[in-house]
């Protein structure tokens, strides 16, 4: 561990533990060194994103990529905010193991055969639709 100089004298600079980098702002040291200056970086930063969350959360509702832009949102607010960070790592941990649970075997034999048997279903019920009505569109039909 070394200590920095300068304004930021009590905070130390750890190394990077299991590939995960520091928490803290990531804005340049000229900026971080003047304090009026870093709190108007944060207020810049934290509008960026709030604005690129709230475009996200529009698009949840809205045609778009809802989920991928309050992502980017986040991750706009965690080059400034630990907070942020935090709830980044902690997505990020919880989206792997989603996926190892995706990827195992069982998980998806069981998920093929629900499928087949969503699709068998839904070829019966279709069939059966032909069959009562005939190729008619749902709205046709005379009950």
């Amino acid at each position: 561990m070394r200590t920095e100089s300068g304004p930021e004298a009590e905070v130390e600079s750890e190394p990077e533990d299991a590939g995960e980098p520091r928490l803290g702002s990531r804005a340049p040291r000229f900026i971080r060194a003047s304090r009026p200056l870093h709190l108007s970086w944060q207020v810049g930063v934290f509008l960026v994103g709030l604005a690129v969350v709230a475009a996200g959360a529009a698009m949840l509702v809205l045609p778009g990529p809802g989920w991928v832009v309050i992502f980017a949102g986040m991750a706009i607010w965690a080059t400034e905010f630990v907070w942020a960070q935090l709830v980044l790592r902690w997505t990020k941990r919880k989206v792997k193991e989603a996926a190892k649970k995706a990827l195992d075997p069982r998980v998806r034999r069981r998920n093929i055969i629900l499928t087949a048997v969503g699709g068998v279903i839904a070829a019966i019920g279709c069939g059966y639709y032909v069959w009562a009505f005939g190729f008619q569109l749902p709205w046709n039909v005379a009950w």
